[in-house]
C-alpha cells in the first residue's frame, strides 16, 4: 500500500472537485445550486453538468474585483439566496465557493442556516483544497447529512416519499449501479435486513432515512465526512462490498456481527448467497492481464472481482486516499501480490501500463488513450465499468462480458497500429502544404554523425 505526500498543487489529475458537489445538488429533487466564481468556472461546470444529464439551472454570482474586495460579493450571494428561498418550490440550496471566493475568504458561513423555511447549505469545494471530484459528492452529502441529523435530533422530521422500511436497513455509502442495492438487499434478506437508502441522497428526506439505520456500509470508502455523521449518530460502519465469493463472505459475516445477528442467520445467508456466485464466477472466465485505475472510488472492488474470475491484475491505481475502511479489500490485494496506490496520478498509471504491458487497460481518459497510443485496448473505467452492476451473482457476468469483448480487440489494434505505423509522430504530425524538408543545418549535423572518420 502507498499513498503519497502532495501538496495543495501536486494533487490527481481528475475534473474540478466543484464537479462532484454540483453533481449531487443537481440530482436531488427540490434543491437548488448556487456557484459563485470565476464565469469561466462557472461555465465550465454549468457545461459539463447539462452534460451528464442535468436538467435544471445553475444558479450563478458573479463579480468583479472590486465586489470580492468589498464585500459586495456576500452581499451578492444573500441577496440571491434570499430570492429563490421559495419554499413552494426547494428544500434546500446548496451554495458552492469556487477557487477565487474561498481564496479570498468569502464567507458563506455567515448565510442564514434556513430562509422562509428552506434550508441553506454553504460549502467550499476549491481546487487547490479537495483533491478529486469524487471526495466532493461526500464533502455535500456529509454536510446535508449534519443539517438533517441535528434536525431529527431536534424533534420529528419527514419520512421518506416511499414510506419507512419495514425491516432494519443497512444504509450504503457511495454512487452505485442501480440495480445493485437490489442485490445486496436479497443478499441481507436471511438474516432480517434490506438494504437501506444510498448516498449521496435524490431528495431531502432521504437523508432522513439514510441517519435511520442498524450500520452503514461504506461501499464506496472514502466518503468520510458522510460516514463521520452516521458514526455521530451511533450508527457502526463496516468496510468493503459484496463483491465475488470471498467478498460477499466477508461482508455478510461483518454486517452479521455489526448488527447483532445470530449465527443461523448468518450462516443462512451465506448459504443463499456463495453457490449462485460460485456458479457465476465459474460461468464468467477472464484470461488475461490487466491493469487497474480510475477516481471512482470502487477500483479495488473490481479488481477484487476480476481477480476472483481468473483476470490476472497486477496494479490498482485510485485517485482518492486511503481510509480504514478500505483496509480489508488493501489487504486482500496484497496478499496476492498486487500492490494498491491512493491517491495515484496519472503518470503513475501510466507507467504502470508501460511496466507490465497488460492485455487490457482499465482507467480513465488518458489513460486508455496512452494505452490505445501502444496498441493496448483500453476502457473508460467511469463509463465503462462503474456503470454496471458488481455486487450479488449478476456482477460476474456482467463484468466478464465487457473484460473479455475489449481484450478480443487486441489483433484488431495490431492490425491499426501497423497500417498507421508513424502517422501523426514527428514529420507525419499537423498539415503540410508540401513535403516537410529539413533544413541544412540539420543535413549537416546528420552528415557529421554519420561520417565520424570525416572530422579532421
Amino acid at each position: 500500500m502507498s499513498e503519497s505526500v502532495n501538496g495543495p498543487h501536486d494533487q490527481p489529475q481528475t475534473m474540478c472537485p466543484a464537479f462532484g458537489s454540483l453533481r449531487v445538488g443537481l440530482r436531488m429533487r427540490r434543491t437548488a445550486s448556487v456557484l459563485a466564481g470565476s464565469a469561466c468556472c462557472v461555465y465550465g461546470l454549468t457545461f459539463t453538468s447539462h452534460f451528464y444529464g442535468a436538467r435544471r439551472s445553475v444558479g450563478y454570482v458573479p463579480f468583479d474585483s472590486e465586489s470580492l474586495v468589498t464585500g459586495g460579493l456576500f452581499e451578492d450571494v444573500h441577496q440571491a439566496v434570499h430570492d429563490l428561498a421559495d419554499p413552494e418550490h426547494y428544500d434546500a440550496i446548496v451554495v458552492i465557493n469556487l477557487c477565487v471566493p474561498t481564496a479570498s475568504g468569502v464567507p458563506l458561513r455567515l448565510l442564514p442556516e434556513q430562509i422562509n423555511g428552506v434550508r441553506v447549505v454553504p460549502l467550499e469545494v476549491p481546487g487547490f483544497g479537495v483533491p478529486t471530484h469524487a471526495e466532493a459528492k461526500d464533502k455535500l452529502a456529509g454536510a446535508m447529512l449534519r443539517y438533517a441529523r441535528e434536525e431529527a435530533e431536534s424533534g420529528p422530521v419527514a419520512a421518506p416519499r416511499s414510506g419507512r422500511e419495514r425491516q432494519p436497513t443497512v444504509t450504503l455509502l457511495g454512487e452505485m449501479f442501480p440495480g445493485d442495492p437490489v442485490s445486496i438487499s436479497r443478499l441481507l434478506e436471511p438474516m432480517g435486513l434490506a438494504a437501506g437508502q444510498v448516498v449521496p441522497t435524490r431528495e431531502w428526506r432521504e437523508l432522513y432515512a439514510a441517519l435511520d439505520c442498524v450500520a452503514a456500509a461504506a461501499i464506496h470508502p472514502f466518503y468520510t465526512a458522510s460516514l463521520g455523521e452516521l458514526e455521530r449518530a451511533g450508527r457502526p460502519v463496516i468496510g468493503s462490498a459484496p463483491v465475488g465469493r470471498d467478498g460477499t463472505a466477508q461482508w455478510l459475516e461483518s454486517i452479521g456481527e455489526a448488527c447483532s445477528i445470530g449465527r443461523e442467520a448468518i450462516d443462512a445467508a451465506k448459504a443463499a448467497a456463495l453457490p449462485a456466485l460460485e456458479q457465476a464466477l465459474a460461468a464468467a472466465p477472464i484470461d488475461g492481464r490487466i491493469t487497474v485505475s480510475g477516481y471512482e472510488g470502487s477500483e479495488l472492488l473490481v479488481a477484487r472481482l476480476l481477480v476472483e474470475c481468473g483476470a490476472d491484475v497486477r496494479y490498482v491505481g485510485t485517485a482518492v486516499g486511503y481510509t480504514p475502511w478500505a483496509e480489508i479489500d488493501r489487504a486482500w490485494l496484497a496478499e496476492r501480490g498486487i500492490p494498491v496506490q491512493f491517491r495515484a496520478t496519472l503518470e503513475q498509471d501510466t507507467a504502470a501500463v508501460d511496466e507490465h504491458q497488460p492485455d487490457l487497460a482499465i482507467g480513465t481518459t488518458p489513460v486508455v488513450q496512452h494505452a490505445k497510443e501502444r496498441a493496448i485496448p483500453g476502457l473508460y473505467f467511469t463509463n465503462l465499468i462503474s456503470a454496471r452492476p458488481l455486487m450479488g451473482p449478476a456482477g460476474p457476468g456482467s463484468l466478464a462480458q465487457v473484460i473479455n469483448a475489449a481484450i478480443g480487440n487486441k489483433e484488431r489494434f495490431d492490425r491499426m497500429n501497423e497500417f498507421f505505423a508513424g502517422v501523426g509522430q514527428g514529420e507525419r504530425a499537423g498539415i503540410w502544404a508540401e513535403e516537410p524538408r529539413i533544413p541544412p543545418r540539420v543535413e549537416i549535423a546528420r552528415g557529421i554523425d554519420q561520417n565520424p572518420g570525416e572530422r579532421s
